[in-house]
């Protein structure tokens, strides 16, 4: 088949999977970004304009099959490129969506942001979620876009879109994490070093991360720490407190520069934390693990998919009044946690095992579109 995905918001975790599946894929695959990742906002509301003049500027094989990822105004793109793409079949990748993620403090939802997640749902043959909590939760919550209006809520169609969803986690490209010669980890009465590699906002909990740490050092507990990430800010006031309090136990702190450090990193560290209030798959921690950090996460949002139902006792809290309880025993416990093969539980999102599963689902949907017309 000849795939065209179309990434309007090429960065981090959108761009590492649109690329890590045009390299993986047995298909052709065109990939149309645009770059930098920044005002998502502009990219929903403009990227569709762009995507349908570059489409007319180029000379592209029949398509098969049009991907796109959520940050698009799918409709609006396939509206403007019917005499073109009209017989192409088209799947929605949905890595987050706008009508369910949490906002921040004093901040009023938009709905026009959600409804473009909305309408390109209705647009596609498909649509695939990074993770059932992601297809649950949108949902749960889609009824209420709609429905908040007086009439002609055409709520049929939720059923309609449910009917032709499905749960496709991203591909990772894992492998590349590997070491010839890890970095040795703490050994037997040493400080174990915790990780924080999440992004630097709100929705990632940092408050709840540091005020855990703080209890623990009054508990008396010893450790060494690392946070490293993607940061809007880097002198948000939390951090900056943050790296002052724990500075005689830090070993890294800022965004990786590069992958050989990004990789070191995660391979000095024993244990992997989130306090996320928001996580529609967990990239980042799924890195860590398979680096062999045991992950303490919490029991809500993606995280209960990515480990074991027989480990949950061992590695989720339920809330964050529990969290230091459970930092504290998963210390006490890390020479018999650490035999526990937690790199194989991540390696099932290497793309050596993804690409093969991407591929069936998207041949599945052009084979079906293609029968339909």
């Amino acid at each position: 088949m000849h795939i065209l995905w179309l990434d309007a918001f090429h960065g981090g975790s959108h761009a590492a999977v649109s690329q890590g599946f045009a390299h993986h894929s047995q298909h052709h695959v065109t990939l149309l970004t645009l770059s930098p990742a920044g005002g998502w906002r502009w990219r929903m509301r403009g990227a569709a304009i762009t995507f349908a003049r570059e489409v007319r500027r180029r000379t592209l094989p029949p398509v098969d099959l049009i991907v796109a990822t959520d940050m698009l105004d799918l409709a609006t793109f396939l509206g403007l490129t019917r005499d073109l793409l009209g017989k192409s079949a088209v799947a929605l990748y949905m890595h987050e969506n706008q009508l369910t993620y949490p906002l921040p403090p004093g901040r009023t939802r938009d709905l026009a942001f959600p409804w473009i997640n909305y309408t390109s749902a209705l647009a596609a043959d498909a649509i695939f979620f990074n993770s059932a909590f992601h297809h649950e939760s949108f949902f749960a919550a889609l009824p209420g876009l709609p429905g908040r209006y007086h009439d002609y809520q055409e709520l049929d169609l939720i059923d309609t879109l449910a009917a032709r969803s499905h749960v496709l986690p991203p591909g990772i490209d894992l492998a590349r994490l590997d070491l010839a010669a890890p970095p040795p980890r703490a050994s037997a009465g040493e400080p174990p070093v915790l990780l924080w590699n999440s992004r630097w906002e709100y929705d990632k909990g940092p408050e709840t991360f540091f005020a855990a740490l703080t209890e623990l050092r009054r508990r008396r507990v010893d450790f060494r720490l690392i946070v490293i990430g993607e940061h809007i800010d880097p002198q948000h006031p939390t951090f900056v407190a943050a790296r002052e309090e724990f500075a005689d136990c830090t070993l890294a702190w800022g965004y990786a520069p590069d992958l050989e450090a990004y990789r070191r990193l995660l391979h000095q560290a024993d244990i992997v934390v989130s306090t996320a209030i928001q996580e529609f798959f967990g990239i980042a921690v799924v890195e860590a693990i398979f680096c062999g950090c045991v992950p303490v996460l919490p029991r809500r949002l993606s995280y209960p998919e990515l480990i074991p139902s027989h480990l949950h006792s061992l590695c989720l809290y339920d809330d964050d009044s529990q969290l230091v309880d459970r930092l504290s025993e998963t210390i006490a416990a890390l020479p018999s946690l650490k035999k526990i093969d937690f790199r194989s539980i991540a390696a099932q999102y290497d793309w050596s095992q993804m690409a093969a599963q991407y591929d069936s689902a998207f041949a599945s949907v052009s084979a079906g579109a293609a029968m339909v017309q």
